[in-house]
């Protein structure tokens, strides 16, 4: 079920660093060339972004861009192209260059396998970053400087997993995960699929995997609140377009999922996206792709802010120089805005 799974201190003592807070950054919002601005704010809450900020296109053709994190040693972003099966790279001055391919399942890909490649990416440690992969149906880590791969986990209770998607690390060393079945031809109706639910999973460093919750018909995005206490998941449901909130506690033992927001409405009113990939803030604030952009949201769940993408988006995270941009893999396209808050992390 599982080969190794190795966490260094130093990243486990950063997840821990949970009621650390900031006060708003004091930036301008950058000047940006007209013809690379595709979204505006709504709904803005004083003290997240600065005024006049807009999202900036920083290029690309993607299939569908997913996945993104900030690799701060080198001021690099890396992200995925999941139809695509690779590993995208951007950093100013160098613009948007091909990281790693195949990202996930080399060639040949078998037939049932509609989507190929890794999907969300996040830190594992100062060496290696996650990968959730579609192609391969498991959970892999990446070495950075050499860009082998090795397997965490690919089975729950001996069952191949449906195609992980994305994933975070607990300060217990505790992996959270998602499940869904966007990898495989037909889905839920794939002859492949060995798991009859969708689920969000638990992997423990000794390598036991629990499941957390089978009830999401399409478990997607995932993160932890600052302090540790909370996880949140999105649905990526048509008809159950929500994210949910569930209680954790010390030792990383989940407790039962209430409803965060519910934003079904947003679609049948013509908003479209469908909640995806989060980031979050110093100060707890979620940042959720969903209908319309990236939907800022309380931890009370309450909407904030909506920062208009122009496009469908899948995935946000913070990074820059002082972790107050946010970076957006939107569609087929990569694109960011400044922000007056820190990511939380940084």
């Amino acid at each position: 079920m599982i080969r190794s799974l190795f966490l260094v201190s130093s990243v486990i003592a950063l997840a821990a660093c949970s009621n650390a807070t900031d006060a708003p950054i004091d930036v301008e919002a950058p000047k940006i060339e007209a013809a690379n601005v595709i979204g505006a704010v709504e709904m803005n809450v004083d003290g997240i972004l600065p005024d006049g900020a807009q999202v900036e296109n920083l290029g690309g053709s993607f299939g569908w861009s997913e996945g993104p994190v900030w690799i701060a040693e080198d001021n690099r972003l890396l992200f995925t192209d999941v139809p695509g099966n690779t590993i995208w790279s951007f950093k100013d001055g160098e613009g948007l260059t091909e990281y790693l391919k195949p990202s996930g399942h080399a060639l040949p890909v078998p037939d049932h396998i509609s989507s190929a490649g890794a999907n969300g990416l996040i830190r594992l440690s100062e060496n290696e970053i996650i990968l959730p992969d579609h192609g391969n149906r498991g959970v892999y880590a990446m070495n950075l400087s050499t860009k082998e791969k090795r397997l965490i986990v690919e089975k729950f209770e001996g069952k191949q997993f449906n195609s992980p998607n994305d994933a975070v690390l607990h300060e217990t060393g505790i992996l959270f995960f998602t499940d869904p079945p966007y990898g495989l031809k037909g889905q839920d109706e794939s002859e492949f699929k060995e798991i009859p639910f969708n689920g969000v999973y638990a992997l423990s460093p000794n390598g036991d995997v629990t499941l957390i919750d089978d009830s999401l018909t399409r478990p997607n995005g995932i993160i932890l609140s600052p302090d540790q206490k909370t996880l949140y998941v999105a649905n990526s449901d048509p008809k159950q377009n929500l994210w949910k909130a569930y209680s954790v506690a010390e030792d990383g033992t989940v407790g039962n999922g209430r409803l965060l927001l519910d934003a079904t409405a947003d679609l049948e009113a013509g908003e479209v996206g469908l909640a995806d990939g989060m980031a979050i803030d110093t100060e707890g604030r979620i940042y959720a792709t969903g209908p319309g952009g990236v939907i800022v949201i309380s931890p009370e769940g309450e909407r904030l802010g909506l920062i208009r993408t122009g496009k469908r988006i899948a995935n946000v995270t913070f990074g820059g120089e002082n972790g107050d941009v946010l970076y957006m893999t939107s569609h087929d396209i990569l694109a960011r805005v400044q922000t007056s808050v820190k990511g939380f992390g940084f």
